[in-house]
């Protein structure tokens, strides 16, 4: 067995920042939403999803998926926005199998009141801690690594397919 790479000092300290960021980050930003907006962060991102798609809709599944929620905490959630006027859900007119989250009109209208307060955190607490040549190099940063995500995510499935189609075939022998 392969001796395992190690971090070294400044590879652990740039890891930790990051870690450290990931946690308190999202904590900052929802402070703010839950005491203005009584939305939680997650509330807010799907809201924002769904905001910017066609007919402010989308199959719950992708918006899990794009919420990185699993469907049934994402069900949930939507059951007590709806419950709150700001989703409905209705079956997918395409496909019967599957339901649609959809952004009422009240739902939009909320969203646009929650916005100015929220992009004023995000710019406090993010932005504006950064010249234009760092925010370009952390998007850059966050591209080059997301892309690197989706890329050991599809070889993951091409393994896992390729030990199902084995395992398929050693059933019918």
């Amino acid at each position: 067995m392969a001796e395992p790479r190690w971090l070294t000092a400044d590879q652990l300290a740039a890891w930790r920042g990051l870690m450290n960021l990931l946690h308190r980050l999202p904590t900052a930003v929802e402070w703010q939403l839950q005491r203005d907006s009584q939305l939680s962060f997650i509330e807010y991102y799907v809201l924002a999803l769904l905001s910017d798609q066609p007919g402010r809709r989308m199959r719950m599944s992708e918006l899990a998926m794009l919420a990185n929620s699993e469907l049934s905490r994402l069900s949930h959630m939507v059951r007590r926005l709806e419950k709150r006027g700001i989703l409905r859900r209705e079956p997918d007119p395409t496909d019967g199998r599957y339901v649609h989250a959809i952004l009422t009109d009240a739902g939009s209208a909320y969203l646009a009141q929650a916005a100015p307060g929220h992009v004023s955190r995000v710019r406090e607490l993010f932005i504006d801690a950064l010249d234009p040549e760092e925010l370009q190099m952390l998007r850059q940063v966050a591209d080059k690594v997301n892309a690197r995500i989706d890329k050991v995510a599809e070889q993951r499935e091409t393994v896992s397919s390729a030990g199902r189609s084995g395992l398929e075939k050693q059933a019918r022998s």
